[in-house]
């Protein structure tokens, strides 16, 4: 099945090398231009795919000469070559494999992520501070752009709720792996005799919609304008500038307010339902299409504990697939690359030994 996919996959690509050498198609920019992009997307599998005929043609070789020669010499180095080329030919078979199984439509889309703090009063509030940080620094060492679009603060700089957009190629690919309870275990700033306190705060990350994807007519639409209650000077006490969008048929409620703008505040809270609709949408069709959802290591739920920061041990552990890492400020700091590919790792085996089963 696989070697029938892969040579279909490569008569495709053939297809397109002759299709973009034609005059009416490079006239066409469009159609020129999602041909060019298809066989971008094809060339990585296809020459992978060649390698590995290569290679099985080589092994060929190297067992007829194993069973016609004589020569010692010749039948040791033979041995060796073949060691190699089977050494090759596994590890080239799990790439394409793992190449080959089907991806996420939305990993190349910019994302909304939404932090609440969660149990643990003040110092809630002051982990979603620290995970918004982490974060934006995350996202800065990519080179992605992050805008606030709501926010709700505590106490001691903290933040009850915090919605930020992250704007960049392939941010839901990697930051859609921290969905779910983050908990932390330290001493509080407002804790004066040293003990240890457990707080939580809840991490949402989700796709950003197209307005084409999802479809909100005028009547399913509440809007309320009034004056914000945040910072903004002596505008937000003469014009009402804050807006909140009830959703009727799903009661999904959105608010914002950061902006002295009602028109920004009204575009912003509009991305942030589209994105909230397109996620509900998305878990409806995953649970439709299998029950193996919650098993997914990189789409948890948003009531699943799947890290754990401890900061007396300067230890972070990842419950969903065991991972142990030290080096908290570097972690805090934005340094995730190593940890979100051990969980994309995991999924992708996860994936895999389900295709084969």
């Amino acid at each position: 099945m696989m070697w029938e996919k892969l040579g279909n996959l490569e008569n495709r690509y053939e297809e397109l090398v002759a299709l973009l050498a034609q005059p009416e198609v490079i006239a066409d920019y469009e159609r020129w231009q999602g041909l060019v992009k298809e066989q971008a997307s094809l060339s990585a599998l296809v020459a992978k795919h060649r390698e590995l005929k290569a290679i099985q043609k080589e092994l060929e070789q190297a067992q007829t000469l194993l069973a016609e020669e004589n020569d010692e010499a010749l039948l040791g180095l033979a041995r060796e070559e073949t060691e190699k080329l089977k050494g090759r030919q596994e590890a080239l078979t799990q790439e394409i494999k793992l190449a080959l199984l089907p991806k996420d439509a939305a990993d190349e889309r910019d994302v909304i992520v939404e932090i609440r703090a969660g149990t643990g009063g003040d110092e809630a509030g002051l982990f979603a501070a620290d995970l918004f940080r982490m974060y934006s620094r995350y996202a800065e060492g990519k080179r992605w752009e992050v805008s606030i679009l709501s926010h709700s603060d505590s106490e001691h700089d903290g933040f009850k709720e915090i919605i930020f957009e992250v704007r960049g190629r392939g941010a839901y690919s990697r930051l859609k792996y921290e969905s779910g309870v983050h908990r932390v275990q330290r001493v509080p700033a407002t804790e004066a005799s040293g003990r240890i306190h457990t707080s939580t705060a809840t991490v949402a990350v989700l796709p950003e919609a197209d307005e084409v994807e999802v479809s909100i007519g005028p009547d399913d639409l509440r809007v309320d304008i009034y004056h914000s209650s945040g910072a903004g000077g002596q505008n937000v006490n003469k014009v009402s500038t804050a807006v909140r969008l009830t959703h009727l048929p799903t009661g999904t409620v959105v608010v914002c307010q950061d902006e002295r703008s009602q028109l920004k505040n009204r575009l912003k809270a509009m991305a942030v339902l589209r994105a909230r609709l397109l996620a509900s949408e998305r878990a409806r069709q995953h649970q439709e299409v299998s029950q193996l959802r919650r098993s997914q290591v990189g789409t948890g739920e948003r009531s699943e504990k799947i890290r754990t920061y401890n900061f007396p041990q300067d230890r972070l552990t990842d419950h969903r697939i065991g991972l142990t890492r030290h080096n908290l400020p570097g972690l805090l700091g934005g340094d995730l690359d190593a940890l979100i590919d051990a969980v994309a790792a995991e999924e992708q085996a996860r994936q895999l030994a389900e295709s084969l089963s």
